[in-house]
């Protein structure tokens, strides 16, 4: 899969987080349905392609939850369709494996730490994959009809639809975007 046709499937909630700049992370540890059993990176840039399975309000931040609530309200206000409003390239894939580490990245992400623990529990043979996001917001959203075969509890999507090229713009300057990298960075080191 080219990064052109592919979409890293991600809650909705998350993406808005990561669209704003209020965080460049991801936690993946591989959908109920992924073909290989664990995540693996298809591609080293994609589309985020915004989900509501499995996103829940009490699974996010107290301050994300607000947040939540507005996805959906977008999203139904579309029915049968989506929006690809972003596009990323992974700056970086660390996997984290204990506890300890994980509760490093705490103040990093939008999830609550029991929910970050839960998914590192998930397939305890497994590492929980860290991807450092760099983000771009695309100038026009490409609104795509959902067909059945992009549902499901899974990682990545190939869109079979023919995406245009759009005009994107990094949601984070460079520096911006290298004091994010350092701070995950130094967190894990403490």
């Amino acid at each position: 899969m080219n990064g052109q046709s592919i979409g890293l499937k991600e809650w909705a909630v998350a993406v808005k987080a990561l669209e704003e700049g209020r965080q460049i992370i991801v936690l993946r540890k591989g959908g109920i349905s992924e073909e290989t059993r664990d995540f693996r990176l298809e591609s080293p840039a994609f589309f985020l392609f915004p989900t509501f399975e499995h996103q829940r309000a009490e699974l996010v931040k107290e301050d994300e939850r607000a947040v939540v609530a507005s996805t959906q309200e977008e999203a139904a206000r579309h029915p049968g369709f989506f929006k690809l409003t972003s596009y990323a390239e992974v700056a970086e894939e660390i996997e984290v494996t204990d506890s300890a580490t994980l509760s490093k990245l705490d103040e990093l992400h939008i999830w609550t730490h029991d929910y970050a623990e839960e998914r590192l529990k998930w397939k305890k043979t497994k590492p929980l994959h860290v991807l450092l996001l760099r983000v771009y917001k695309l100038e026009e959203p490409i609104e795509l009809p959902m067909r059945e075969e992009y549902n499901g509890c899974k990682s990545w999507t190939a869109f079979s639809d023919e995406l245009p090229g759009r005009a994107q713009t990094p949601v984070l300057e460079d520096e911006e975007f290298a004091e994010k990298v350092s701070a995950v960075q130094e967190a894990l080191k403490k």
